[in-house]
């Protein structure tokens, strides 16, 4: 009895090293098959090494596109970096661009949408971040083959250069040693042309100039803050930062506003001169089926265009001033093509910007020191995809 009973336990030992045997094995298998996905599928691309849980959070740089090209001088032109839980793809060569953004374009047209960028665009339902598919393309032609085409630009040209000289006669009628905010000078200008494109301006008693452009600075701060909530999608539904919470206020107040534009337009009828928004409300009352777009389509769109076109500018045009006041040598240079090219006491019209190559070399090593979107919005792949092998 005593010899059976030793017998069965070196036998359930036995099976019990049997059984972690195949486990271990399979594990390692499995392991195994990831890290070189059988030779078919190559695995990730090299990349530097991350902490536990935050990856490569921690190591990263305020000057994230001058950071990502020194890392590709060590790992290549297709790196991976882990930011919290989210695996990321760094592409650093016209060449991958290109197999990414055209030959693999319908794969990765999708966006990694962010929480704040969730609340802001009404849900994704704007240009930026509504995934590909058909009311994707119905927005895209819209805003590019009808409401952004030559023309239609041009037909807003008084409007430039009306709040471009307003602001030209503000700075030169101020005291001489005066400080002049170029930041906040340059976002106000561009603000006014751009609701002048769009709605025609501050005019038709709505006044809400300094309270939209306050919140319009809140909402591009909460959408380029870090965000916990987007390096740990667990996380999210606790909004550990409050930022959801901030930006759902700021896009009430936004709402608001668009809501008395768009009440306000509706009043109007206006067959000349039309604004967009009166040919996105035309386009909404009269579109097809396959073509229609929503109240919720338009104020993502207004906001695209009015977020796109603000701050990007105006920032390059602060970067763009700085450099020139820290080297005399180029604004002295700059001074004497307009001088030569513009000439003494005449103002730059937009006519004289094809013959100025000396301004147009000063604003790409702006952009290429200070872009406005460094990395662009992320892409998210919609399958599986191999890139540069």
């Amino acid at each position: 009895m005593v010899a059976l009973l030793k017998l069965s336990f070196r036998e359930e030992v036995d099976l019990v090293v049997l059984v972690l045997a195949a486990v271990f094995s399979i594990l390692w298998l499995i392991w195994k098959l990831k890290s070189n996905n059988g030779g078919t599928n190559p695995s990730l691309p090299p990349g530097p090494r991350g902490l536990p849980i935050v990856g490569n959070l921690l190591s990263l740089d305020t000057e994230l596109h001058s950071q990502f090209a020194n890392l590709a001088k060590t790992y290549g032109p297709i790196m991976t970096l882990w930011l919290g839980k989210k695996v990321t793809i760094v592409i650093s060569s016209p060449v991958l661009a290109r197999e990414v953004l055209k030959v693999h374009d319908t794969i990765f047209a999708n966006r990694d949408i962010t929480a704040a960028s969730k609340v802001s665009s009404y849900g994704g339902n704007d240009i930026v971040w509504l995934p590909y598919g058909d009311e994707w393309r119905v927005l895209r032609k819209i805003l590019v083959s009808q409401m952004l085409t030559k023309e239609t630009l041009d037909s807003f040209y008084y409007i430039r250069r009306k709040e471009i000289r307003n602001n030209i006669k503000h700075v030169y009628n101020m005291q001489v040693g005066s400080p002049v905010n170029i930041g906040d000078l340059m976002f106000l200008t561009i603000m006014n042309v751009v609701m002048g494109m769009i709605w025609g301006g501050t005019k038709d008693g709505i006044g809400f100039g300094v309270e939209f452009r306050n919140v319009i600075n809140e909402v591009t701060r909460l959408m380029a803050a870090p965000n916990l909530s987007d390096f740990y999608p667990g996380l999210a539904w606790l909004d550990v930062q409050g930022i959801e919470k901030s930006m759902k206020v700021a896009m009430k107040k936004i709402d608001e506003i668009f809501d008395r534009i768009i009440d306000e337009r509706r009043k109007i009828d206006c067959a000349e001169n039309k604004d967009f928004l009166q040919f996105l409300l035309q386009l909404k009352d009269d579109g097809e089926s396959k073509t229609s777009i929503t109240i919720t389509h338009i104020k993502g769109l207004l906001l695209d265009m009015i977020i796109g076109g603000t701050n990007t500018t105006s920032s390059t045009l602060e970067f763009a001033l700085a450099h020139m006041i820290d080297s005399p040598e180029i604004l002295n240079k700059a001074h004497q093509e307009l001088d030569e090219i513009v000439g003494k006491g005449n103002i730059v019209e937009e006519s004289h910007i094809k013959n100025l190559p000396y301004m147009h070399a000063i604003m790409k090593e702006v952009l290429r020191l200070h872009p406005s979107v460094p990395l662009l919005l992320p892409h998210s792949p919609s399958e599986s995809c191999v890139i540069g092998g």
